[in-house]
């Protein structure tokens, strides 16, 4: 059985990446892992979680994904535009997944702005709840 998270952010990373309006305001610039000096702003894929549905007729998974927004920009408005934009590209979005999944559905369900505790950056993490099954 595949990992229904691992095909979720292969395709957001693919949608994030393809999403003009975020490009505009990262430059492309969305990572699994940044690099060790990264040029900023940029968007990074957090922490996963997979929670198995199980039923008589039914075998699929309920994925929650973090997407990371980050901000050298001073104040908030510059990760909170990425976060929006973020979002517009994710919400209900027909995301295609390979290896044996199909997406059912996927919504952002909520995200937030905090101030990093190096002092000089700003943070948006904007979470991503999807619903797979196999094909």
């Amino acid at each position: 059985m595949p990992d229904p998270s691992l095909e979720l952010q292969k395709a957001i990373v693919a949608r994030l990446r393809a999403d003009a309006s975020l490009t505009a305001l990262v430059a492309g610039r969305v990572y699994d892992a940044p690099p060790v000096n990264p040029t900023f702003p940029y968007v990074t894929l957090g922490e996963a979680d997979v929670l198995v549905q199980r039923a008589d007729s039914y075998d699929g998974s309920e994925v929650s994904m973090a997407v990371h927004g980050w901000s050298r920009a001073v104040g908030f408005p510059e990760v909170k535009r990425i976060a929006a934009a973020i979002r517009a590209s994710l919400h209900e979005a027909p995301l295609v997944l390979a290896d044996g999944e199909r997406l059912v559905d996927v919504e952002v369900t909520d995200n937030r702005a905090l101030r990093d505790p190096d002092g000089l950056s700003s943070h948006a993490v904007v979470s991503v709840r999807a619903f797979t099954e196999p094909t």
